[in-house]
Parts: C-alpha cells; sequence; structure tokens
C-alpha cells in the first residue's frame, strides 16, 4: 500500500475542485486517513509556517479565523523532529491553556491521529509525546515562572489578552536557548499595545495574516449572521474580524498621542494612589499603585507605577515604601471593598502614614473621563515610559464592564491633585 507523500498532499490541495475531488474518491482507505491528518493538505497558505529562519512566527487573525489550529498544527509538526525536544504552551490563565490550547477541539489532544496524541498531566503542567518531546504550560499570571527553564521552541495563545504580556513575552524570549533553532509561535486576534507592534517591527519576526471569512466554512452560520456581520464595516471589525493592528482602539477613552514625556519640575504635592485588589490568588486582579505630584507650574506629572499583584500585607509594603522614597504626602485608597480592612493593612506596616480613603460614588467613566480632559489639555505630563499603565489606559473601553487597576489608582491620584472634592472621602489622621 502507498502511502501518500509531502509533495502529493500538497500538490493534490492545489488542484481544481473537481480533479481535487476524482482523486480524492479513488483513495484507498488508509490513504484517505492520512490525508485526513494531514494539515498540509487542509490548511490555507497563511496557515502553514513561513519560510526562513525566523525566531517569531506571529499568526495575527481575526476571532475564529483558525489560529488555535494552526498552533498546535505547528506544536504537533515541532515534535516529530529532532528539534522536538522541550516546549513551554503559554495562556492566558490555567483555564484557556487547558480550554483551548490543549483540550479544546482544535487544541492539541483532538488534533492529529490517535497515536500522535501526547500524554496529558494537569497536575504537573505537562504533556509528553511517544517520543520523548515535552511541553510544560505556563501562564501570563505567572510570568516568573518562565525565568529558569530553558525551551527548544514555544507557542503562546492570545498573547494580547495576557496579564503580564511583556513581562511574560521577555522571560519567554530569554529561556529560548536551546538547540540550533529555537522558535516561538505567537497566535493572537491584535489589540492596539506596544508590545505587539514591537515584535511585529522586530527583523527576526515573520508575520502572517488571516480573518474571520477565511475560515467561515468552517464555523456556524449564526456566528456570520448575529456577529460577524455586527461589527462588519465597523473600526472595531477591522481589529476583531480582519485581524487589524490599530493605532487606537474605537471607543477608548485615552489615545496615545496623550502621554507627553516630561520631567517633573519642583512639585508641591505628592501621593499615593492605591486600588487594592480584593483577593490575592493566581487569578486575581493587580493592586493598583500609582505615584504623581503637582507641579510648582500647575499641572500633573505621573511619577512611578509600582502595581502588581500582592498580598494584602506586599501591597501596603510597597506603597509605604514608594510614600517615603518619592517623599509623599498621603496615601490616597480606594475603599468600596473593605475601607476599614484597607486602612488597618495599611496601618500594620506603618502606623503613622497618612492615609484617605476616597469612595467611588460615580461609575469608572463618569470619574475617567474629567482626568481624561486634563490629558487633553495639555495639563498632565509622564516622566517615563510607563507601558503597562498606557497600554491599559488605550484599551479599556466603558461598556466592557472591566475594573482596571492601574488606571483606577491613576484616576483617584490625579483626582486629588487636580480636581479634589472633599465629599465621598474619609480623612484618617
Amino acid at each position: 500500500m502507498t502511502l501518500l507523500t509531502k509533495s502529493y498532499a500538497e500538490s493534490l490541495a492545489s488542484l481544481p475542485e473537481a480533479e481535487r475531488l476524482a482523486i480524492l474518491r479513488s483513495l484507498k482507505p488508509q490513504q484517505a486517513e492520512q490525508l485526513l491528518h494531514d494539515w498540509r493538505f487542509w490548511a490555507r497558505p497563511s496557515q502553514l509556517a513561513p519560510p526562513g529562519d525566523w525566531l517569531v512566527w506571529l499568526n495575527l487573525a481575526g476571532r475564529g479565523a483558525g489560529k488555535t489550529r494552526v498552533g498546535a498544527e505547528w506544536v504537533r509538526a515541532r515534535v516529530k523532529t529532532p528539534l522536538g525536544g522541550r516546549g513551554a504552551l503559554i495562556a492566558r490563565n490555567p483555564a484557556d491553556a487547558r480550554d483551548t490550547m490543549i483540550e479544546g477541539e482544535s487544541g492539541i489532544l483532538n488534533i492529529g491521529h490517535p497515536s500522535e496524541r501526547p500524554e496529558y498531566e494537569s497536575s504537573k503542567r505537562r504533556l509528553t509525546w511517544a517520543n520523548g518531546a515535552q511541553a510544560t504550560i505556563y501562564t501570563s499570571y505567572e510570568p516568573d515562572q518562565l525565568r529558569g527553564p530553558q525551551h527548544h521552541w514555544a507557542w503562546a495563545d492570545e498573547i494580547c489578552s495576557f496579564k503580564y504580556v511583556r513581562e511574560t513575552f521577555e522571560n519567554l524570549t530569554l529561556g529560548m536557548r536551546l538547540g540550533e533553532r529555537p522558535q516561538i509561535v505567537i497566535t493572537t486576534t491584535p489589540k492596539p499595545l506596544k508590545i505587539l507592534q514591537e515584535i511585529i517591527d522586530s527583523p527576526y519576526t515573520a508575520l502572517t495574516r488571516g480573518n474571520t471569512y477565511d475560515n467561515r466554512a468552517n464555523l456556524p452560520r449564526v456566528f456570520y449572521d448575529q456577529i460577524v456581520n455586527r461589527y462588519a464595516g465597523t473600526t472595531l471589525g477591522r481589529q476583531e474580524i480582519y485581524g487589524e493592528l490599530l493605532t487606537e482602539l474605537p471607543g477608548a477613552l485615552w489615545k496615545r498621542s496623550l502621554f507627553v514625556r516630561k520631567p517633573a519640575p519642583e512639585l508641591v504635592r505628592v501621593v499615593v494612589a492605591i486600588d487594592p485588589a480584593v483577593t490575592s490568588g493566581e487569578d486575581s486582579d493587580e493592586t493598583g499603585i500609582l505615584i504623581a505630584g503637582k507641579g510648582t507650574d500647575g499641572n500633573c506629572y505621573v511619577l512611578a507605577d509600582r502595581s502588581g499583584r500582592f498580598t494584602p500585607d506586599g501591597w501596603a509594603k510597597r506603597a509605604i515604601q514608594a510614600f517615603a522614597e518619592l517623599n509623599c504626602d498621603r496615601i490616597i485608597a480606594e475603599a468600596n471593598n473593605g475601607g476599614e480592612m484597607v486602612s488597618l493593612t495599611l496601618r500594620t506596616v506603618d502606623s503613622t502614614v497618612p492615609i484617605k480613603l476616597v469612595h467611588a460614588s460615580r461609575g469608572k467613566q463618569a470619574r475617567a473621563e474629567p482626568v481624561v480632559a486634563l490629558y487633553e489639555q495639555g495639563k498632565i505630563f509622564h516622566t517615563a515610559v510607563f507601558s503597562d499603565l498606557e497600554d491599559q489606559l488605550c484599551t479599556w473601553l466603558p461598556e466592557d464592564g472591566a475594573s482596571p487597576d492601574r488606571m483606577d489608582a491613576l484616576v483617584w491620584a490625579i483626582t486629588e491633585l487636580m480636581l479634589s472634592n472633599r465629599s465621598n472621602v474619609r480623612w484618617l489622621p
């Protein structure tokens, strides 16, 4: 029985439909099964690894364009070769890694012939193939997990949704030290993140694109009738359907042009603003910790971003350390979630620190809009590039219902310095 060769499968895919169907009907059962699992036959050109000596293959595509299948099939092909070795699978959180990259309909466990599929040990965050190749699962919530390990290859899915996208990507690339040809595949729908533009601009990146319509034959009609068509022709549709990287996100209050760098003059007031996270687990929000000051020129200056994911004791120490280092006057803390606990946590670290508790009586958009107006009036400056803060500001949409930590802390700090309203606050001596 003659099995199909790689060149035959690829040439078959390029034939006219009538001729291709005639050949397919003539295949023996074993040949048909082989072709069923041959990604080179089924894939669109943009879904196949590009030629060249690239470090990063960025597959930038719209929703439902088949990105997950691209990553899973590349992993499947890679582990079959001598370059298989040790790999990394990186998702936004553990659920995304499990439900999409591994167990999803187009995930690693559901593609290819059953005999090729790896053993999945969820408790060890590990997949092992029969030939000894292994992959370890990482998430953007724990970027430090990528500091020590080394890898031959990696697949990062939906990197634009990552919690700590820059830190995760940088730790990953620094660990690509095994073998003669380490490579990373990134499959994602774009967002206007600075790190994504840097990846695109790198000479070591190979870029392929796709859109939702490319994969129409594999998606339910209702998806197009009720979802895709709603965004067709809109600016947001350019991002979500066509996978286009927009300079600015439609509907976002902040634009990147608003961020002007300028050293701070002599400051008359400096505050630390805290938006404390309710929990400190792996999937918890960050605690926003922003330091800003008002200059003698009447303008406001963002001085530092000390945000991160901490225990309550951890964020209290972090805030009070910033208070001392930058000669601050007061700590401003949001108290909607456990006000007394917030002040007690800070007092446990330093009983003398001056604290002002603020309560949100209006929605986030209503609180943010006056701050955006100050940016537009040229009254707020950034003393450095605060990538995580600026990305969060430029990608927050009021209708999303998200609770961005850095943004909240920034709004509280600037409101205190430039828009202070003594209602809805409590002063703690």
